[in-house]
């Protein structure tokens, strides 16, 4: 069998990461959620806690995929640093505006974000691909994990006198403390912090690696056989790490990372083979268009959120209405909260078919 040259099956995942991001973070009440569908309080995982670190994967790999080809056709690398820069000061700052928006509040103003982390993590991986290679790749990428993991249990939290890791009272807490400006997420900390960013760093590396790896001259079947092999042993490893730094999605800590990583790079396995090699395309098809302008879908759905949720509707917001409406009559509150969350992608997904359809891709 040809190797295979486009790799639908990244668009695909790419798409169902935004997907899934815009569902757990559009429910018709966060009152009522399922609990596959919410982010685990502190210690632990659940679904929603692979979505963010799927994506940073995804962005990884994105970064080799895009830059080798530019490499090959020896564009400047001045060149290249630049469109990094520019790319993460725009993806920072729209970040930055979801923030803002709709009061434009700036005495309240959260720096840290999703998008600002997705910025941070693009444009330090960026700048390191144009100039290392993979083994200083994952020396980094190690270093990073074990000095988190050092920093995060073994380096006493001031004042305290030893280690701590509670919710605003660890190592991370009180770093960003410092050095993050603006409001915290949750007052005291933020789990988007400056400090839990290095090793969302990491795993925009084993996205890097792992982008290396379809790049080599092997046949497919060899490279699926990698990604499962390489995500298995990095999940598995990340449970055992786990036993003394505990998976945390808000902490990001290095158990985490390879957990995630693992899980996505057996994930990323399994719709090579079904999309690509079997050829199964149908069922991707709406990820696909999701995936073709990811960010601008993430984009569109902060903005539209004032719409279903803030805008008064015969007195209430319309998620507020469609709560009362369907719950009067007998139906699960937590289930028609999903289906709101579903409509809202539904609606998102519209939008995005339309710009798809016209084959315009918006790139910050």
């Amino acid at each position: 069998m040809k190797d295979i040259q486009r790799l639908v099956s990244l668009d695909a995942l790419r798409g169902f990461t935004i997907a899934a991001m815009i569902l757990v973070n559009n429910p018709g009440s966060w009152e009522f959620v399922y609990s596959p569908l919410k982010h685990k309080d502190w210690n632990g995982i659940s679904p929603t806690d692979l979505i963010f670190p799927f994506f940073v994967f995804i962005v990884g790999i994105s970064i080799v995929l895009a830059f080798s080809k530019k490499l090959e056709m020896n564009t400047n690398k001045s060149t290249l640093v630049r469109k990094i820069i520019w790319r993460s000061l725009k993806i920072f700052g729209v970040g930055v505006f979801l923030n803002l928006y709709p009061s434009f509040d700036f005495d309240s103003l959260r720096i840290a974000g999703v998008l600002q982390r997705i910025a941070l993590v693009f444009l330090i991986c960026g700048l390191l691909y144009l100039y290392l290679d993979w083994k200083k790749l994952s020396a980094i990428g190690i270093f990073i994990l074990i000095g988190y993991w050092i920093l995060m249990l073994y380096v006493p939290t001031p004042g305290y006198g030893s280690a701590m890791f509670e919710p605003g009272i660890n190592m991370a807490a009180w770093i960003d403390s410092f050095i993050l400006p603006g409001k915290m997420w949750n007052g005291s900390w933020d789990p988007e912090g400056l400090l839990s960013t290095l090793p969302a760093i990491a795993t925009g590396i084993s996205g890097m690696l792992t982008g290396k790896l379809l790049q080599r001259s092997i046949p497919v079947f060899e490279k699926v056989s990698l990604l499962y092999i390489t995500g298995f042993v990095a999940a598995v490893v990340g449970v055992v790490w786990s036993w003394d730094f505990p998976i945390n999605k808000n902490l990001w800590t290095s158990s985490y990372v390879l957990v995630s990583s693992g899980l996505a790079s057996m994930t990323l396995a399994t719709m090579i083979y079904f999309i690509d090699i079997k050829k199964h395309t149908r069922f991707s098809k709406p990820f696909v268009v999701f995936g073709s302008n990811a960010i601008s879908a993430y984009v569109l759905a902060g903005l539209s959120s004032y719409l279903f949720y803030g805008v008064p509707f015969y007195g209430q917001s319309l998620s507020g209405r469609y709560m009362q409406l369907f719950t009067s009559i007998g139906l699960n509150p937590k289930f028609v909260s999903m289906t709101y969350a579903i409509i809202f992608i539904l609606f998102i997904y519209a939008v995005m078919h339309i710009l798809y359809k016209k084959r315009i891709f918006i790139k910050l």
